[in-house]
């Protein structure tokens, strides 16, 4: 007697979907997922290698002003992070170079003005190379941002076909049980093939939260699309958001940066870090993120534009705007994990060591059904 064949339902079509794209994609996903995992805790792996530049509290500190002027022999200085503690060091930006983007940060005592450029280390190299085999493969960035554009692609068709995957056949609670947990006594088969179900169920949502912010980065059309949907522009304040000139009339003198710092406290009078940019020229105005340290995100920041003479010109305070301008401005830490500092870090950090092994794991449950079925192929 012939066998009958079986039939190809919409779980096989789901099946081969989710094999094939995962064995095409497997090197990549790998590759990106294992640097994404190295990059979650790249500030605090930094600063654990980094010299302490020590500071001791004094009476009096130096004006911002006159910190500004040590450093103006170094380059532009372009801002300063005021920090909320009286033993860490003022955070400088500058310029070095006309062909310098970011500027390099120096590390300023605020009491005597002492002060080290932040250098190189093998660690940063380390970690700039992690960043671009995440973003571009170590590729030049036209051909390697978008292939790793399209794996991402291929990332979240896996997770959806994986969720689909881990509903059992027959929708009943003993069917269920065994997607939830890794049976840990049986074969090593069995444990593999939990570890990539199992596991890949309970970390889909970071996973897929990830991937949907990722390709961000990877298109532009994408991030077009985005910003339509959600009706705020993504990465909109990438360029400091709208350029003011100052409104300082010809008989007025700038203000001092302390009072500069006192109408930022008073329109913000939480504790938090400062960011303060200085006016570009002579006709721009101060650009002012602060933090609140005890918010229940440490990346979200109110912001101010302030004249020269410390009038307020425009004024965010991220409570209070709406939902999708909320979204949009936390792309960033959405994708990083850093959304809520350490607790979140630790969740990405885990959900993506996970995803690492995914391919893997995966491959391996795709081996042993080869296996399987050579052994079950009759003989001529």
């Amino acid at each position: 007697m012939t066998k009958k064949k079986k039939k190809y339902t919409f779980r096989t079509f789901i099946n081969d979907v989710h094999l094939w794209l995962g064995v095409a994609s497997g090197i990549i996903l790998f590759l990106v997922c294992l640097s994404g995992t190295i990059l979650t805790f790249e500030k605090e792996i930094k600063s654990f290698f980094k010299e302490d530049f020590i500071v001791t509290a004094q009476t009096e500190l130096l004006t911002i002003e006159e910190l500004r002027d040590k450093l103006e022999k170094e380059g532009e200085v372009t801002r300063v992070l005021i920090p909320t503690t009286h033993t860490t060091p003022y955070q400088f930006t500058v310029k070095t170079s006309p062909k310098q983007r970011r500027g390099t940060t120096y590390y300023v005592n605020q009491y005597t003005g002492d002060y080290t450029a932040d250098t190189k280390t093998a660690i940063d190299d380390f970690f700039m190379t992690m960043f671009k085999l995440h973003r571009w493969l170590l590729l030049d960035i036209p051909i390697g941002r978008p292939i790793v554009g399209i794996a991402t692609i291929i990332f979240i068709i896996l997770s959806i076909s994986g969720i689909v995957l881990w509903f059992p056949k027959k929708l009943k609670w003993k069917s269920f049980k065994p997607g939830f947990k890794i049976k840990f006594s049986a074969n090593w088969k069995r444990i593999n093939h939990d570890l990539h179900n199992t596991l890949g169920f309970y970390t889909c949502i970071f996973l897929l939260i990830m991937s949907l912010t990722g390709l961000c980065w990877s298109f532009e059309g994408y991030r077009n699309i985005a910003s339509d949907v959600l009706g705020a522009k993504v990465f909109g304040n990438r360029g400091g958001g709208t350029k003011l000139t100052s409104n300082l009339k010809p008989h007025e003198s700038p203000v001092s940066i302390a009072t500069i710092l006192d109408t930022v406290n008073k329109e913000f009078p939480h504790q938090g870090k400062i960011y303060l940019s200085f006016p570009p020229n002579e006709t721009g105005v101060y650009s002012v993120r602060k933090y609140n340290e005890e918010g229940l995100s440490p990346v979200i920041s109110d912001q101010l534009k302030l004249d020269l003479n410390a009038k307020v010109r425009s004024k965010e305070i991220f409570a209070e705007k709406p939902l999708n301008e909320k979204i949009t401005a936390l792309i960033k830490p959405l994708h990083m994990g850093d959304i809520f500092g350490l607790f979140s870090k630790t969740i990405y950090f885990i959900a993506c060591l996970i995803a690492t092994s995914l391919p893997v794991t995966g491959v391996i449950i795709w081996i042993n059904k080869l296996k399987k079925k050579k052994k079950r192929k009759p003989k001529q």
